[in-house]
């Protein structure tokens, strides 16, 4: 407990699934959570659950001016912010790079890879008043290697970028002690995941060597260490969470 006392994060697309995951165990850890979706009943629920060290602010996060909206407003609730977990995100159409239309790829790049440009450009100059902070960027295995029997070159296009943008802003801001890094999941029991599976786990859980689909509070755990200041020397790095799926 209290592993984050005194911190202040923002976490997007959290009103469910591993977001809203991420949320509680926050809160749980003693931060103060500002957290954002465009499913405002969703996330006005998950509010009145975590309590007064919760705050949701609906947010289309490929937006630069919202963006400016909601770091001020969670400036002048809870101070400061230490962290920002981008965790928003869409899978897109399963489709052939071919049969791709343009619209479908950029709309899944702005989601997915666009939105963690604007957020840590958004939250970098406070973080350095503030002498530093964390940056935990959400990917996927995809963003390590390519979508094998389901193409999506969207998706992979978008969480390779994640992976790349985190070792930018990791060297370019070191030096003001600000950290990024990136969390890779493979297959996780999450709304996105059974829809795209179309299962609970099930066949899917034979492509995983330790025979399962992962909790959503497995990557928090790892969300958690990588937010918090026992990870202090890490930074620039892709943190794998795939129960050894991408090992062979």
């Amino acid at each position: 407990m209290n592993r984050l006392k005194g911190k202040v994060a923002i976490i997007t697309g959290a009103a469910q699934g591993m977001g809203a995951s991420h949320a509680r165990v926050f809160v749980e850890e003693g931060a103060k959570v500002v957290f954002t979706d465009l499913n405002a009943s969703l996330g006005e629920a998950l509010a009145k659950e975590l309590g007064p060290n919760a705050h949701f602010i609906k947010q289309d996060v490929t937006k630069a001016a919202e963006w400016k909206a909601v770091v001020k407003e969670a400036e002048a609730k809870f101070g400061g912010i230490n962290i920002l977990v981008n965790n928003a995100g869409i899978l897109g159409p399963v489709t052939s790079t071919v049969d791709m239309t343009e619209a479908d790829f950029l709309k899944v790049c702005a989601v997915n890879q666009t939105s963690v440009f604007l957020g840590m450009q958004a939250v970098i100059p406070g973080m350095i008043k503030l002498g530093g902070g964390s940056f935990v960027n959400i990917s996927s295995i995809a963003g390590m290697v390519a979508n094998v029997g389901t193409p999506n070159p969207a998706y992979v296009a978008s969480k390779f970028a994640v992976r790349g943008m985190s070792k930018q802003v990791a060297v370019e801001y070191g030096s003001k002690n600000i950290r990024a890094n990136s969390v890779h999941p493979g297959y996780i029991l999450t709304p996105m995941m059974v829809e795209a599976t179309d299962e609970n786990g099930g066949g899917a859980a034979d492509l995983i060597p330790l025979r399962r689909m992962a909790e959503a509070r497995e990557v928090s755990n790892l969300v958690l260490f990588l937010a918090s200041d026992e990870s202090s020397f890490i930074t620039g790095m892709e943190h794998v969470i795939d129960g050894g799926m991408t090992a062979a």
